[in-house]
């Protein structure tokens, strides 16, 4: 895992600077050179947090060296982390959306513009400085343009890279390069005392991970001799065991055997046993249970599920899974192991005197690498539970009732906490439909009050003495105009609650695709002039007939060419397909609107067809978020679908948008 950290940024008032990019010429401070060289032992003397040294150290050379950006990267000596700290002049730290202006690292991998300095700067291995860059340059507010970089020995080896950054096209003088090298032996100090740090830090960890271990054996030998009952003992067990190996789930399984008598035998036979959850401890409250009642998760026989019969096919050994997956053809589950949800398992039977007891089993959401500690620490909590188990066998009677007890109080928690789960889930379904009532209210408000505003003025107008011809006329046409919008408005409300009621059934007719295509996409004339935007067409040859509602279809298609118009780039080309497609033995008729513009999320893909929902990036566009609503429940309308698919285009900023319409070309009465 990498670590980036960064300075604190600050924001002043005047943005307007940063529009044309004076190029900067590095300049020397005028204090003597070793006066620097002092600066970054005295930082290494007086800073007590690791991070403070590398941020002191990233700020000063910044600052020495007049660069827009400092990077300093240092390197683990206990795994392949690195840890990178970078500095940037407030104007560059200071700039909106900074972080949508660099491309992550494609731009910091554009080796043109990567400048190295000359013997004795030249790097062996390149990739040294491109490792570096990338770890702490993601969040650099420019592309990088040039670059002074050195890395630095302690030691006898590399312990990190310093890099000077300039977001400008720049030539590196002699006297930077000697600098730099000047300070390299006392920056090599600091990111060794950092690395040091970080070593002693990850050892206290092994250390603190060790003695938890200790701790839980220890804790579980007391309750073991002690009068706890024993259900408790074990749910201790589980839930300590779980935690301290930072397991999703654990389970206590133990087994009722048919043949009272069984014993693990030389032909390693698959018993006749019934395995019960005794125990389940859950880090999250999700429920794994795959929608089963009660008792048929709780429990399974053992020869349905080959996860615990290995157990008794390689004689008692444990059983090991890091990842599900890998195994799924050849291993049978019982569903409550939930493995698609949980496929990291290890399953440690609980052995007495050759004979199994039960299992405690593991199982982690994501693929995990077992380790042999972890394993030894289960077996030892296997042989502590073995024990108590075996010692509570005169209890046995008592401690069913128990058991059944804790199972009804169990099966009560969990259905509280599904209750409570759905409630919870009922409350957030209100807010967000409360959400959409304000966001409709407020959408309809404006659309509704700005024709009607315009409509009163224009009246307003009309009414002043003198007014001549051509100004009546012209506030004649903008009454015409807003009056037709409040009547559009109006009848797509009455079209989409028609729809929905379904009160009328399609009336079909036979059309001319071709025509109609055609025709549609001349109306666009103006709107596409206006942005200079050209329609391709990509029609079949033959044109082809359509049985459809004629109304229905054009309304589609206006909205669907309309919305590509009012989303597309300028200057860009709108493409419309049409072809012919057989499926299932129905004939069908593809219609593809693809456009250039702005990219749609995931997430607003999953209501762009939903009403007065609209996108929320981007320029904001006037419209009541009706048009594709209304166009979705018309090809509902005609037996038909419509989806949309976004693809980035590499290298920049926007996106293909195709909406791909599909309906049958024939009708259902139709005879051919």
């Amino acid at each position: 895992m990498k670590k980036h950290l960064s300075l604190p940024q600050h924001y002043p008032d005047d943005l307007e600077r940063l529009q044309s990019y004076p190029l900067k010429l590095m300049q020397h401070q005028k204090e003597p050179n070793f006066n620097l060289v002092q600066k970054i032992n005295h930082i290494i003397a007086n800073s007590s947090a690791t991070t403070l040294i590398l941020q002191e150290i990233a700020r000063l050379l910044g600052s020495a060296f007049k660069v827009d950006c400092c990077l300093v990267t240092v390197t683990s000596e206990v795994s392949a982390e690195a840890t990178a700290v970078h500095w940037c002049a407030d104007e560059y730290l200071a700039m909106p959306n900074s972080s949508e202006m660099l491309s992550n690292e494609h731009l910091l991998m554009d080796l043109p513009v990567l400048h190295c300095a000359a013997e004795p700067f030249t790097i062996d291995d390149i990739s040294t400085i491109r490792n570096s860059l990338i770890v702490g340059g993601q969040n650099l507010p420019l592309p990088i343009r040039a670059v002074l970089a050195i890395p630095t020995r302690f030691a006898g080896q590399n312990n990190g890279v310093i890099s000077l950054i300039q977001f400008q096209p720049y030539d590196w003088s002699d006297a930077e390069k000697q600098l730099l090298k000047l300070v390299e032996s006392s920056c090599a100090i600091a990111f060794s005392q950092v690395a040091q740090a970080q070593l002693i830090a990850s050892q206290q960890q092994h250390l603190q991970k060790t003695d938890q271990y200790q701790s839980l054996i220890k804790q579980l030998t007391i309750l073991s001799r002690s009068n706890l009952e024993l259900n408790q003992m074990l749910k201790l067990a589980i839930s300590s065991t779980a935690e301290s190996l930072q397991a999703d789930r654990g389970l206590l399984i133990l087994l009722k055997y048919t043949d009272p008598l069984f014993r693990t035998q030389a032909k390693k036979q698959i018993p006749k046993a019934k395995a019960n959850v005794t125990v389940e401890w859950n880090r999250n409250t999700q429920d794994y249970h795959n929608g089963k009642s009660e008792s048929e998760t709780q429990s399974f026989l053992i020869s349905e599920c080959g996860l615990c019969q290995r157990v008794f096919t390689d004689s008692g050994k444990p059983v090991i899974i890091d990842d599900y997956t890998d195994v799924q053809e050849t291993l049978t589950v019982a569903p409550l192991f939930a493995i698609d949800a949980l496929p990291a398992v290890l399953v440690v039977p609980l052995e007495n005197q050759g004979r199994i007891l039960g299992f405690i089993v593991l199982q982690q959401a994501t693929a995990r690498n077992w380790q042999s500690a972890e394993l030894n620490l289960v077996e030892m909590v296997c042989a502590q539970i073995s024990n108590a188990i075996i010692q509570s066998q005169t209890l046995r009677q008592v401690q069913t009732l128990v058991d059944e007890r804790t199972a009804k109080l169990q099966s009560s928690l969990e259905l509280q906490a599904k209750l409570h789960e759905k409630t919870r889930q009922y409350v957030e379904q209100l807010r967000e439909l409360n959400h959409l009532k304000d966001e409709f209210l407020s959408n309809m408000s404006d659309r509704l009050r700005y024709p009607l505003t315009n409509m009163q003025m224009s009246i307003k107008n009309l009414r002043l003495p003198g007014i001549s011809a051509d100004r009546q006329a012209r506030y004649m046409d903008i009454l015409e105009q807003e009056c037709t919008k409040e009547i559009n408005l109006i009848n797509d409300l009455l079209t989409l609650q028609k729809l929905e009621s379904q009160q009328e059934r399609p009336q079909f007719e036979t059309i001319d695709l071709n025509n109609r295509i055609q025709a549609l996409a001349a109306n666009l004339e103006p709107k596409l002039a206006a942005k200079a935007l050209t329609i391709d067409l990509d029609l079949p040859k033959d044109s082809l007939a359509v049985q459809t509602e004629l109304e229905s279809f054009n309304r589609i298609l206006q909205e669907l060419l309309t919305n590509a118009c009012t989303y597309s780039e300028h200057e860009s080309i709108i493409h419309v397909q049409a072809c012919h497609r057989v499926e299932q033995l129905v004939d069908q008729v593809i219609i593809k609107v693809t456009n250039t513009g702005r990219g749609i999320s995931e997430e607003e893909a999953t209501y762009i067809f939903d009403r007065f929902r609209r996108g929320k990036g981007g320029r904001w566009t006037p419209g009541t978020g009706l048009g594709l609503a209304l166009a979705k429940s018309l090809v509902q309308h005609l037996n038909g679908a419509i989806a949309v698919e976004s693809t980035p285009i590499p290298d920049s900023q926007l996106s293909q948008v195709c909406f791909t319409l599909t309906l049958p070309q024939f009708s259902d009465k139709s005879e051919l």
